[in-house]
């Protein structure tokens, strides 16, 4: 199976200039889902994990299926004002703008190893700033992990302290 050929190319969404990578063709296929989670997972089935961290909002897909797979703990890191607790928040930039992530303070303890999943590592500014968020609450981050990496915009540049993961690389 060619996982590629269930990534959609939205031609500048969402401002001219840029091609969004769709997933959601993906999602749909059971198939196709299955083949990432073996992709994903495979290199984690020996560690320690005990929260999965996944980002707003498309990270949220695989991030629940790594924390069931690994029985650990799912943790949502969300845009403000979407977390109903005491929150502590980070601001990133993006390919295409800045924003603020915010994650509960109870939400991971310190010395918890900590896996981070999301959909797509582009700039690395989501990355880095939920890697703050982690690190800020005691985390141990075992692993950055993508379901795709646009390496063109070096994001891995900006979380290379970390182990990175991601399947589909262009």
């Amino acid at each position: 199976m060619t996982l590629n050929q269930y990534i959609r190319e939205v031609q500048d969404f969402p401002k001219p200039g840029i091609v969004f990578k769709d997933i959601t063709p993906l999602l749909g296929n059971p198939q196709a889902v299955r083949e990432c989670m073996a992709l994903l997972i495979n290199n984690l089935r020996d560690r320690k994990i005990d929260k999965v961290v996944g980002a707003e909002s498309r990270g949220f897909f695989f991030a629940t299926l790594l924390a069931y797979e690994l029985g650990s703990g799912f943790v949502p890191v969300r845009k403000p004002k979407k977390l109903p607790y005491e929150t502590i928040s980070a601001t990133y930039e993006l390919e295409y703008g800045t924003d603020i992530l915010e994650v509960h303070t109870d939400a991971i303890k310190p010395g918890d190893r900590v896996l981070i999943h999301d959909d797509v590592l582009a700039t690395g500014g989501t990355a880095k700033a939920v890697c703050e968020l982690v690190e800020r609450l005691g985390g141990v981050i075992v692993q950055c992990n993508f379901l795709m990496e646009l390496s063109f915009l070096k994001g891995r540049e900006k979380i290379g302290n970390y182990e990175v993961y991601a399947p589909l690389v262009y």
